[in-house]
């Protein structure tokens, strides 16, 4: 019945309850696990808004779900209900030159779109390490952000208006295309970052920015994660906003070089990967100053001296997500833990205690990131075969989630809560949880919106 209902809304090639095909969409990366009734792959707003209609009839969850490339759970069925697949909705509608804008669906790979802009001399800031996979609702869903947050900022920095399918099945408009409004409360930036608990986004508006000039990209090496950490503290004081600044540990130098033996990198205790842009002249003189303040601390410098070791040397960084199951064929990666977000001042403590709870447990953590905003992925592997691998990982986790909060951080700077983290929300937001909850329920009162997700 609920076949045949669905099939009436998109075509029948669109819709499937197929066993095989009901599976691979009911986990992502992390451990969260459902079952969906059916999947369905619509074309456009009113399909979309017709199925939740008919969701809410039948009192069924409705999920949406992007490329798949989540790490919490965050478009995992865990309740069942309809899966949305919007990835046939993939195009680029305008390309607004003259307004600094464009439209798309959310469908939209990243990278395609930076692609679709570079010959106007623009792109779309946010840069994630998925970029060849991830699509733009995802990116919204997660307020994603990537290497060049530290200076361009995050997914909702860039988002200037949404058309939503609402819980009833309405479709809204949610904000202006001008550059600027303070008319009315903010409901784009309400969705940014829900996780399709309040909404299904599909369409956007998102303001551009012009490619720098020029780049440079400096590598410092240092004996230790926390001399690293120490370091980007004080690049930032100092009054310097470089465009990225990443850190690779150890343990991620040595795990990329196994990936790719053709990587040049280091052996260092970490290195930073700091790049600076915009004006030629403004570049020189702004890696200079981040030569200058690195040499504190830093056992070796380097600048790249060329476009194409640049570009070799963020490639590298790229790698370090799919690398890590190089550390050992034996381990697996586990994604839990591994989004945290704290203040710069903590970020080298932060690293130290992290290091002390990989030998405390004896389990590996590869450390990188997006250091320059605070942001650490932590990456943890097991022996499937150690039955106690889970649970001591788990406990790794706990640990690292509890002391991110006690300093003032966040379970999660850009992957999402999800499954995964939902049972920390309350401790990082002890105050309004009940003010989310209460949102929630005035806008989705029947909870048929990614139900199971983000503690509401």
């Amino acid at each position: 019945m609920l076949k045949k209902q669905l099939e009436a809304i998109v075509g029948e090639k669109n819709v499937s309850t197929r066993s095989s095909e009901l599976y691979c969409y009911s986990f992502d990366a992390s451990q969260a696990k459902g079952d969906p009734d059916a999947v369905i792959r619509p074309h456009d707003s009113g399909q979309v808004a017709a199925v939740v209609r008919l969701a809410g009839e039948l009192g069924l969850p409705v999920v949406a779900r992007g490329a798949g490339s989540g790490l919490c759970g965050g478009a995992v069925p865990v309740n069942g209900g309809i899966v949305l697949d919007m990835s046939s909705m993939d195009q680029i509608i305008e390309i607004d030159i003259d307004d600094l804008q464009v439209t798309v669906e959310p469908g939209v790979v990243h990278e395609k779109l930076n692609q679709a802009l570079s010959p106007y001399g623009f792109f779309f800031p946010p840069d994630p390490g998925s970029t060849a996979m991830c699509t733009i609702g995802g990116l919204m869903a997660n307020n994603g952000s990537g290497m060049r947050s530290v200076k361009y900022g995050t997914t909702r920095n860039y988002v200037l208006d949404l058309e939503v399918v609402m819980a009833d099945g309405k479709i809204v408009r949610t904000g202006s295309r001008t550059l600027k409004t303070a008319s009315g409360y903010d409901l784009t930036d309400l969705m940014i970052g829900s996780e399709g608990t309040l909404g299904i986004i599909t369409q956007a508006v998102l303001r551009i920015h012009p490619l720098p000039r020029a780049r440079s990209v400096i590598l410092a090496s240092f004996d230790n994660t926390a001399l690293a950490g120490k370091t980007v503290v004080k690049i930032l004081s100092a009054g310097i906003i470089p465009s990225a600044c990443e850190i690779l540990d150890s343990t991620a130098i040595e795990t990329v070089r196994r990936y790719d033996p053709t990587v040049e990198l280091p052996d260092a205790g970490a290195i930073l990967l700091i790049e600076v842009d915009g004006m030629q002249n403004a570049v020189k003189e702004e890696a200079d100053a981040v030569g200058k303040v690195c040499s504190e601390l830093a056992s070796g410098i380097k600048v790249a001296s060329t476009a194409d070791e640049s570009a070799r040397l963020w490639n590298a960084r790229r790698l370090v997500g799919a690398a890590i199951s190089r550390i050992d064929p034996k381990r697996t990666r586990v994604y839990v833990g591994e989004d945290i977000g704290v203040p710069i001042k903590e970020l080298p403590g932060m690293l130290e205690y992290v290091r002390s709870l990989s030998e405390e447990f004896n389990i590996p953590i590869m450390t990188y990131g997006h250091i320059g905003d605070g942001n650490l992925h932590t990456g943890m592997t097991i022996d499937m075969l150690d039955e106690n691998g889970m649970e001591r990982v788990n406990t790794v986790a706990d640990r690292i989630y509890r002391r991110v909060i006690d300093v003032g951080g966040t379970v999660s700077a850009e992957h999402g809560v999800g499954k995964a983290r939902e049972s920390y929300m309350e401790l990082e937001h002890p105050t309004s949880m009940y003010v989310m909850r209460q949102i929630k329920k005035a806008l989705d009162p029947h909870g048929i919106l990614n139900p199971g997700k983000m503690g509401l």
